[in-house]
């Protein structure tokens, strides 16, 4: 590992795209989390991270990115997750996370070229507070979500038993928001060009993957299927906020081999800045190559 791929273990991601024939995928940062490593992947311990300090920042925490992946064919535009929104939290020590604070989203979107207006739906791999933010909160200067126009796609299980992710902090109220602007939809289903939603229960009881595919490849944007890139080497390390570990973990093993295969490209929204990668098992080094290294 180079000294320039540490350094981007250890910061949030900046804008970054990939291209997949006619359609172009593109992280829009919002902000960062930061992560007690023991506390958010619990089946570590002390001499893990001493053997891997790579992963950990000043502050001894891992780095979390938080945004959306926006994804554009043509004029069309979808955006997968809507961030953490225009708000910052300290530390909560009732669960495993540090402090979190959002609020860039719509300016990378700008960035990019596109307003929240151009955005035709925005599809969410799950709905924790750190992928819904921009869908509920008001924007800057309104009354209304930024994307308040949009279609908010969210799988049928999530929906279904959304009263489960009250305790990790989507309350009554931010469902209340959503709720106008929510429409279900189904495992396989297509719902943008290139763009089909996989159902991966385990982090959430609903928690959706997208399979983006385009020029020969496909991206898999895998939400929190994985916080961090060492989990590709020890995938049996479930995040303490998963819904059911061991389903997480069995689903964890599968997505590694599948971005191990030829033409297959991940997208992990928390990976610090090395946000798309592969899965490559050489022995050369850790499993996930951010694909720009």
């Amino acid at each position: 590992m180079t000294n320039d791929q540490r350094e981007r273990l250890r910061r949030p991601a900046g804008i970054r795209s990939v291209r997949l024939g006619e359609t172009k995928v593109s992280f829009v940062p919002d902000g960062v989390v930061r992560l007690p490593p023991r506390g958010w992947l619990p089946d570590t311990t002390d001499e893990v991270w001493a053997a891997h300090p790579e992963y950990l920042d000043a502050s001894g925490h891992l780095m979390a990115s938080l945004g959306g992946l926006l994804v554009e064919h043509g004029d069309r535009a979808l955006l997968i997750d809507a961030g953490f929104g225009p708000q910052s939290l300290p530390p909560d020590p009732g669960t495993p996370r540090g402090p979190i604070h959002g609020g860039a989203l719509l300016d990378n979107l700008t960035a990019l070229g596109r307003e929240p207006g151009t955005i035709e739906a925005v599809a969410f791999s799950h709905l924790h507070v750190d992928h819904v933010g921009w869908a509920w909160h008001p924007a800057p200067g309104g009354d209304r979500p930024a994307f308040a126009h949009a279609d908010y796609l969210v799988a049928e299980q999530e929906w279904a038993q959304r009263d489960v992710l009250e305790a990790h902090g989507t309350t009554e109220e931010i469902v209340a928001a959503l709720a106008p602007s929510v429409r279900t939809v189904a495992d396989g289903q297509e719902i943008f060009p290139g763009v089909r939603v996989r159902i991966t229960a385990g982090h959430t009881p609903g928690h959706a993957e997208y399979v983006i595919t385009g020029g020969g490849r496909r991206l898999i944007a895998f939400g929190d299927t994985v916080h961090s890139p060492i989990q590709f080497d020890h995938p049996e390390w479930s995040a303490g906020n998963d819904h059911d570990r061991a389903r997480s973990a069995a689903h964890r093993r599968r997505l590694a081999d599948e971005l191990a295969e030829p033409g297959t490209i991940g997208f992990g929204v928390h990976l610090a800045d090395v946000v798309f990668g592969r899965v490559s098992r050489d022995g050369a080094g850790p499993a996930w190559r951010p694909l720009d290294a």
